[in-house]
């Protein structure tokens, strides 16, 4: 073990064959811990991260709580704990939300949101056990920011916002952090063909809007200038503290977001306080 890591801990990564799951995977073996890798290909997983003594490789479909019942259970007779979990595993069902078709918004809310619930009630009881663990979840920066032709992606990451500022009180008591990691543009391969699903453009109306946005976002795919293995070291650092942040807003694209989102909610308010704090309910005399 390295000096500034006297000791070694569990890391346990979903969506580990492939983009930022692969970088933290590695990460987290060069500094020394052990690593349980996930994925719904195995095989695909261990060609991405290799093989050793300190790996772990399992077969994990998010949508599945059996399937994360079963690795969770693998990790802990390997390795015997859990010290990190990273909720990584997600994909993007890009378009219109009349375009949408309600399976195609149900496979993104299944995937992204309730996956790393799946993998997280497995690994809560085995942390609330030791008392000690860490529960790390990506989100986006879709998950303070909506945009045209996100609803579903948005949807999901504001939605594992939510449930994860809702999960941080009530399993702090029991020694266990929670830190979700908002991205902004990173260069993985969320926008290849494998992680991205259109809407199959139906709606005259949205036609001209549709082309173009599906020529922005292919266009993305391969110039994103966040770098991942950079940010597998932010995670790193993170994990290490003593009072790790609930949030980490990841790259400036994402800090430039969520500043003028934060003026702009301000706005609203100032705009409408008067309004707003008109409602209360008047007490008449007894």
């Amino acid at each position: 073990m390295t000096e500034n890591n006297p000791q070694k801990h569990t890391w346990f990564i979903t969506g580990a064959g492939r983009g930022m799951g692969v970088h933290f995977a590695k990460a987290a073996l060069a500094a020394g811990h052990n690593v349980v890798a996930t994925g719904r290909n195995p095989d695909a997983v261990t060609e991405a991260i290799g093989d050793s003594d300190s790996v772990l490789v399992a077969k994990l479909d998010v949508t599945s709580a059996q399937d994360a019942e079963a690795a969770v259970e693998a990790a802990v007779e390997r390795f015997g704990r859990i010290d990190v979990l990273v909720n990584n595993a997600a994909s993007f069902y890009a378009g219109y939300f009349e375009e949408l078709t309600p399976e195609q918004m149900e496979r993104q809310l299944t995937t992204s949101l309730i996956g790393p619930m799946n993998v997280t009630r497995a690994v809560l009881p085995v942390m609330r056990k030791q008392r000690s663990g860490h529960v790390v979840t990506i989100s986006s920066s879709a998950g303070f920011a909506g945009f045209e032709y996100g609803t579903a992606y948005a949807a999901s990451k504001f939605g594992v916002d939510g449930w994860m500022a809702s999960l941080a009180p009530e399993v702090e008591p029991f020694g266990i952090h929670t830190t979700v990691v908002n991205p902004g543009f990173f260069r993985t391969e969320l926008l290849t063909k494998e992680s991205t699903n259109y809407a199959e453009p139906s709606i005259e109306d949205y036609a001209e809007s549709n082309a173009s946005q599906r020529e922005f976002w292919e266009g993305q795919n391969g110039q994103q200038s966040g770098d991942p293995a950079k940010l597998a070291q932010a995670l790193l650092t993170i994990t290490q503290e003593e009072h790790p942040p609930f949030r980490f807003i990841a790259g400036a694209d994402a800090i430039a977001q969520a500043e003028e989102k934060l003026a702009e909610r301000q706005q609203q308010i100032d705009a409408y306080r008067e309004l707003s704090s008109s409602v209360a309910l008047e007490e008449g005399p007894s």
